[in-house]
């Protein structure tokens, strides 16, 4: 059976030049995970990427960015699916910062320990929603392991990642699982 690489976008979703949506496009095992108000992360967020995994035949990886990857902590947190493979978490906004933005504090609070999951924190080190030494401090806490991209910003469209191959490659490198039947350019 196919691994599904669930993604799930963070605060406002990922348009359509987001490298999450170039990944959806582009292969046959990636499907968004849907929420009901994109303006608003909260825990509802987690209970529908739950009932997505639930819902989801054969082995799955959570591919989280920014709120999105934020959801996948929480969720990684306080339930266990045996067939959740790996989380790949890029760039989870620190929404317990004193810098947080309004619209997503509402998140509040970061999990506190291990994820218990296979696990791969991507980070930058001019992330204005995520420090670099809180990419490491979260990675330590949560049993992450971690990946630079230095002056990649929050790892977003503004930030210039569209399609993102190397990105790709860091994924599938990563979880050791494939993204498959390549639909289109993209």
């Amino acid at each position: 059976m196919t691994t599904t690489y669930l993604i799930v976008p963070g605060y406002t979703n990922s348009g359509p030049d987001h490298w999450q949506s170039f990944m959806e496009r582009k292969y046959s095992n990636v499907m968004r995970v849907q929420q009901d108000d994109w303006n608003t992360p909260s825990s509802l967020w987690v209970d529908r990427l739950n009932q997505v995994v639930v819902g989801t035949q054969g082995d799955i990886v959570l591919l989280g960015h920014s709120c999105g990857a934020v959801a996948v902590a929480q969720w990684a947190a306080t339930h266990s699916c045996s067939r959740v493979k790996s989380l790949i978490l890029v760039a989870p906004a620190d929404v317990d910062a004193e810098t947080a933005i309004v619209p997503i504090r509402q998140q509040r609070p970061l999990p506190s320990g291990t994820l218990g999951y296979n696990a791969l924190l991507i980070h930058s080190d001019n992330d204005e929603h995520l420090s670099e030494a809180r990419a490491h401090a979260l990675a330590t806490q949560w049993g992450c392991k971690t990946h630079l991209f230095s002056g990649a910003g929050h790892l977003h469209t503004a930030a210039g990642y569209g399609e993102w191959p190397e990105g790709e490659r860091l994924i599938e490198n990563f979880t050791g699982l494939a993204l498959l039947s390549v639909k289109g350019k993209g």
